[in-house]
C-alpha cells in the first residue's frame, strides 16, 4: 500500500465509520476516528445507550439519539453523529462506509456484520469471538457483496499478521506465531475479578475472559485459522520465561518443523506484556551470519525470534479502516477455514441441569484446539456457550460436548456457526 496518510488526507470527504459497541474499546475508537485525518465516525451504537451518549459527551462531539433510520440519515447530514441502541441501524446506513463491529454479543456481532455486508459496507471486525465463530461465513458474504471483511488492527491476531507477512517477506519460514501474556488464572469469574476490572475501567466478563485464558485462546485461533496453523496441544503450552529468547529452552522447533505445521502458541510471564512475536526459520549460514552481525539478538539460527513489543487496538485500528475502504484489502481473515476453534471446559464442578453462561462467566473457560481432532467427537464451542442447559454431570477442567447440552438449533448464533461451517468445509474441499 501507497502512503496512506496522504491519501487520507487527500479525501474529498471523509471515510464515514459506524461504530457498534461504546464500551471500553468502543469509546477509545471514537476517539481515535476524531483525531484520524479522512476518517470520521458519523454513527454509535450500544445496547446502553447511555454509554454511547457519554462516549460522545466525553470528546465533546455534537451528536443527537435517534430512533430510526430516516432520523439517522438526517443527523448524519447535519454533521453530527447519530446515537442508538440497534446497532442494526449502522448497518443498514447507506451513509456509512466501515462498520466497526466492537460490541460484547457473539450473537448480535455476527449479526450486525453480516447486516452491513450485505447491505454492502465494509466491515471490520474488533469483536474477537464473533470474528471466530463467524468468520467463514462472514468472509464468503464479502466477497459476494464486493465488500471487505477484515478482522481488526492492533489487536494480537492482526499484529502478529502483519509481523508474519513481515519475516514471510523477508525470507524466513513461519515455524510460530505467538503471544506475549502476563497472567492466567483458569478459574477467574466475574466476582474475583472486581477490583482489577475497577482498576482498569473493564467490563466484569472481559477482564475474566482475559485472565482465564479465554481471550487469549480466541485470539490465537483467529491467527491460526488465518494462516493455516495448528495447536501443539490443547490450549497451548504456554511456558513461563522471564525473556523472549526462552522460548529455545521450552520448545522443540526442529519436531515442529519437522512435522511440517507450523503452530500458535504463547509464552507466560516474559516481558513486555501484551507484545507479540514469531519465530521463523531460514538455513542458509550467510544469513545466520548476519543475523548475528547486529546488535539485537533474535537467535542463532537457524531460529529466529521476532517480536513486536506493543499493540495498540484502538490506534492501530484506523490503518485497517483505509485498507479496506482505499484499497478493497483485508489483513486477516480465516481463509483457512476452521483449523482451529475454541472448546468450553468446566471451570468448577458444574451439575446436570445448570446454565452454562458463555465466555467471562463462572462455569466455563475455552481452550484451542484443532478441529480435525473435533471431527467426529465435537466439543461445545465456547463461543456457543452461552444459556444452554448441561445434560450431564461434569468435573471441574473436563471438557463439554455438543451432545452434552440442550440447545436450540435455530437460534442465532447457532444458525450463523452452521453456516460458517459450511463455509469451511467448502474452502478445505
Amino acid at each position: 500500500m501507497t502512503d496512506t496518510l496522504s491519501r487520507l488526507k487527500s479525501l474529498s470527504k471523509p471515510i464515514r465509520v459506524g461504530i457498534v459497541g461504546a464500551g471500553h474499546t468502543g469509546k477509545a475508537l471514537l476517539y481515535q476516528c476524531d483525531i484520524t485525518p479522512g476518517i470520521e465516525c458519523v454513527a454509535i451504537a450500544d445496547i446502553k445507550l447511555d454509554k454511547a451518549v457519554a462516549a460522545c459527551s466525553a470528546f465533546g462531539l455534537e451528536h443527537h439519539v435517534v430512533k430510526d433510520l430516516n432520523d439517522l440519515h438526517d443527523t448524519i447530514a447535519r454533521g453530527a453523529i447519530g446515537v442508538c441502541e440497534n446497532g442494526e441501524l449502522l448497518a443498514r446506513c447507506e451513509v456509512v462506509d466501515v462498520l466497526i463491529e466492537s460490541s460484547s454479543s457473539v450473537a448480535g456481532g455476527g449479526h450486525f456484520a453480516a447486516t452491513a455486508l450485505e447491505n454492502g459496507i465494509h466491515v471490520v471486525m474488533m469483536n474477537a469471538e464473533s470474528d471466530l465463530i463467524f468468520g467463514p461465513y462472514l468472509m464468503r458474504l464479502a466477497e459476494k457483496n464486493g465488500v471487505v471483511y477484515t478482522t481488526c488492527d492492533g489487536d494480537q491476531p492482526g499484529v502478529i499478521k502483519r509481523l508474519a507477512d513481515d519475516v514471510t517477506l523477508w525470507g524466513f519460514e513461519l515455524v510460530m506465531a505467538g503471544n506475549i501474556k502476563g497472567y492466567l488464572n483458569r478459574y477467574a469469574n466475574p466476582t474475583s475479578m472486581i477490583p482489577e476490572a475497577d482498576k482498569r475501567a473493564l467490563d466484569y466478563r472481559m477482564c475474566t475472559a482475559y485472565t482465564d485464558g479465554t481471550k487469549l485462546c480466541v485470539e490465537m485461533a483467529l491467527v491460526a485459522n488465518a494462516l493455516g496453523l495448528e495447536t501443539d496441544t490443547p490450549g497451548m503450552h504456554g511456558p513461563r520465561t522471564k525473556e523472549l529468547l526462552e522460548v529455545f529452552d521450552h520448545f522443540d522447533f526442529d519436531r515442529i518443523y519437522e512435522s511440517r505445521h507450523a503452530v500458535v502458541d504463547y509464552v507466560l510471564g516474559s516481558k513486555p506484556y501484551g507484545g507479540v512475536f514469531v519465530v521463523a526459520r531460514s538455513d542458509h549460514p550467510f544469513q545466520h551470519f548476519m543475523m548475528n552481525y547486529f546488535p539485537s539478538k533474535l537467535g542463532t539460527g537457524p531460529y529466529f525470534v521476532f517480536d513486536r513489543p506493543y499493540h495498540l487496538c484502538h490506534v492501530e485500528a484506523m490503518r485497517c479502516v483505509a485498507e479496506a475502504f482505499l484499497d478493497h484489502e483485508a489483513l486477516l481473515q480465516p481463509t483457512a477455514g476452521f483449523r482451529t476453534n475454541v472448546y468450553a471446559y468446566a471451570k468448577r464442578d458444574l451439575r446436570k441441569g445448570e446454565t452454562l453462561d458463555g465466555i467471562g462467566g463462572y462455569t466455563c473457560y475455552g481452550m484451542i484446539e484443532n478441529c480435525s481432532e473435533n471431527e467426529t467427537h465435537s466439543g461445545l464451542p465456547i463461543c456457543l456457550a452461552d444459556a444452554v442447559t448441561l445434560k450431564r454431570d461434569v468435573a471441574r477442567d473436563q471438557k463439554i460436548f455438543m451432545e452434552d447440552i440442550v440447545y436450540d438449533a435455530q437460534r442465532l448464533d447457532y444458525r450463523l456457526y452452521a453456516l460458517a461451517r459450511d463455509e469451511s468445509h467448502a474452502l478445505s474441499s
